[in-house]
């Protein structure tokens, strides 16, 4: 009863983790952000995967309630997003959330993630940053947080 978070490439194939590709082919079931995405990177690493669910900001608790009967089930699952790591400014976390009060084995793999490629090669010290997630569209909320 096993539940991985397996992150995607940003936008370079050959940036997924041999892991990530072993694990992809392995489990049982994937949940993916945007099944069309995902089914992109599958065919691209040659992965066949015979259960695709989406799960994504719309998905409600009856959603979460039918992954987490697969998973009691005995079967492996999988978070992916469109890409970098699941979870950063991406669905899912009252999915990870009901894993982890079910106690499940979850694991999250390491990998890509746009805010640490970023913050790397900024030039920026790196020892003392703060993420707030997608800068807001609205200049008055933008203001508001440039304020702080």
């Amino acid at each position: 009863m096993t539940f991985y978070i397996i992150p995607s490439p940003i936008g370079n194939l050959d940036d997924i983790t041999i892991r990530a590709k072993k694990i992809l082919k392995d489990i049982d079931f994937l949940v993916v952000e945007n099944k069309k995405v995902t089914s992109k990177l599958l065919s691209a690493l040659d992965i066949k995967k015979k259960k695709i669910i989406t799960y994504n900001d719309t998905s409600s608790a009856k959603d979460r309630t039918k992954i987490i009967e697969l998973i009691k089930k005995g079967l492996t699952g999988g978070l992916v997003s469109d890409s970098g790591t699941p979870l950063i400014s991406d669905p899912g976390f009252k999915l990870i959330s009901e894993i982890i009060k079910n106690d499940f084995r979850l694991i999250s793999l390491p990998g890509p993630t746009s805010v640490i490629t970023a913050l790397a090669g900024s030039g920026l010290s790196t020892d003392n940053f703060q993420f707030l997630g997608f800068f807001p569209r609205k200049k008055i909320e933008q203001s508001k947080i440039l304020k702080k």
